[in-house]
């Protein structure tokens, strides 16, 4: 958290990419608190650069930042770039405020307010009030040190304005919580709660202790001891709640309770707000093809088995989650599409494609599952049932199918990164199913010949060994996609 929000100067930018971490499923609650509570104290290093007063080579950073982003080709270097450029623009901007407020101190009302004004609630809403307007702790208090600096704002009033200025910083990450999965919000909580808990240490500690004397008695410079309060607000925050993490992740489940009963048809880990970020939106969105795995390979198993048993007790439960499948199928191929308009290194690219196809395999598959469970239906309807070597002939085709299945999901979670022992057994498994199926259809065939087998039966079970085999098929192209870029239609194909 500290170092992250030292390189991109934006405690609240950190907690917002946290928040895209823990809908994906890389991060749970307990490790985003520390992130949350690291980057508290990261942000701090703005006000320090500030007070070094590195505004002297703000036009060249803004040159050079300008440069890289205009006439770079690699896409790297414009990313450099724009950090560069961000850097000086923000001590650039800072320096000419500064100076044009030192027209301040000849304001006869504004010296009487400042010199006079020692309440801790006023200080409080204005330093909210502040920092929710520029959206930056780090900005706001770059405004109280340029104050400071042309000797309009008094250090005991300034602890005041900090404490409000953090919580005014929770602005962000609320906002960007608003339409985020529970676990985001309860993240944007946790950001909250550091920077209140924080306020609730500082404000009696300034009103009560020479704390801000003791600051004046040993840092010189006005900027400095601006600098200085807020580390401190921030450090002495962080060290007192890290201890307290795991009660902090439960005061925000009940602020933000767990809800039950929610509709499937939703995301759960992709995150819209994160779509401005690739590398974290593709994260959500595997993720999101994982839960979908889950539901269809949850489906094959109680299609097979109603096969088996001719019982049809699970196809309610495998039309609904085949509905939740087409959700998934239709609303990760519309985000997938909307990624593809930033600009995405290859290798993103090419895993976006992958993604692509995977999503729209598991659907076929899917649909191949429903049709299992329809003819199932069909046999109850009209009292048909499979001969015992039929059934023995599906079962050892869905054996197959289900080793096949499992270990191409196993693939598609390693990034295609198996063994060439697990790709060999897959491309046997699937060998195997195409023989089986062969065999099985010429020992229908037979069977069909001595009479053993009606010819309505035997249509259903010829469709029924297609859907299987259709399946393993499917299952391989998961496994060993092809290694092409992202390729996308507008919109889905039939």
């Amino acid at each position: 958290g500290v170092l992250v929000t030292v390189v991109i100067q934006s405690s609240s930018a950190t907690t917002v990419m946290v928040m895209g971490f823990i809908n994906a499923g890389i991060m749970d609650l307990a490790q985003a608190t520390g992130v949350i509570l690291g980057a508290n104290i990261g942000t701090t290093i703005t006000s320090v650069l500030i007070a070094l007063d590195i505004s002297a080579i703000a036009p060249f950073c803004i040159f050079v930042g300008a440069l890289l982003m205009l006439y770079s080709k690699k896409a790297n270097y414009k990313h450099v770039g724009q950090v560069i450029l961000g850097f000086g623009l923000l001590f650039q901007g800072l320096h000419t405020m500064s100076g044009s407020m030192s027209a301040l101190k000849d304001l006869p009302a504004f010296q009487n307010f400042i010199t006079s004004t020692s309440n801790p609630i006023l200080g409080l809403l204005i330093g909210t009030v502040m920092c929710a307007i520029m959206q930056s702790s780090s900005a706001s208090v770059g405004v109280l040190q340029a104050l400071a600096f042309q000797g309009l704002m008094p250090v005991h009033f300034a602890s005041y304005l900090i404490c409000g200025v953090n919580i005014g910083s929770s602005t962000p990450p609320f906002l960007a919580s608003l339409n985020a999965r529970n676990n985001a919000k309860r993240a944007a909580w946790i950001y909250l709660i550091n920077n209140l808990a924080g306020a609730i240490i500082f404000v009696p500690l300034t009103m009560f202790t020479p704390y801000t004397s003791f600051i004046e008695a040993h840092v010189v410079h006005p900027m400095f001891q601006i600098s200085i309060m807020h580390i401190l607000f921030k450090v002495v925050t962080g060290l007192i709640l890290l201890p307290f993490t795991s009660k902090i992740v439960d005061l925000t489940y009940r602020i933000v309770p767990k809800v039950e009963h929610e509709s499937e048809l939703r995301f759960v880990y992709i995150d819209n707000n994160m779509i401005g970020s690739p590398n974290v939106a593709v994260a959500q969105v595997k993720r999101e093809v994982e839960r979908m795995a889950g539901m269809v390979r949850e489906n094959m198993q109680m299609a097979v088995d109603g096969m088996m048993t001719n019982s049809i007790d699970n196809n309610t439960k495998i039309n609904d989650n085949e509905e939740v499948v087409n959700f998934l199928n239709e609303n990760i191929t519309e985000f997938l599409v909307r990624l593809t308009a930033f600009e995405l290194p290859r290798s993103t690219s090419v895993e976006i494609g992958h993604l692509f196809h995977n999503v729209n395999d598991l659907e076929r598959i899917g649909d191949h599952l429903v049709s299992l469970s329809k003819k199932t239906q069909n046999f109850v309807e009209k009292g048909l049932s499979y001969s015992d070597a039929a059934m023995s002939e599906i079962k050892g085709i869905y054996d197959h199918v289900l080793f096949l299945y499992d270990h191409s999901m196993s693939s598609f979670e390693l990034d295609g990164q198996i063994t060439d022992e697990d790709a060999a057994a897959m491309e046997k498994a699937e060998r195997q199913i195409d023989d089986l199926t062969i065999q099985a259809q010429n020992n229908h065939i037979q069977r069909l010949t001595d009479g053993e087998c009606d010819a309505e039966t035997g249509i259903i079970y010829a469709k029924a060994l297609h859907d299987l085999e259709r399946i393993g098929d499917y299952s391989m192209n998961i496994a060993f996609p092809a290694n092409t870029e992202a390729s996308i239609p507008a919109k889905k194909a039939s």
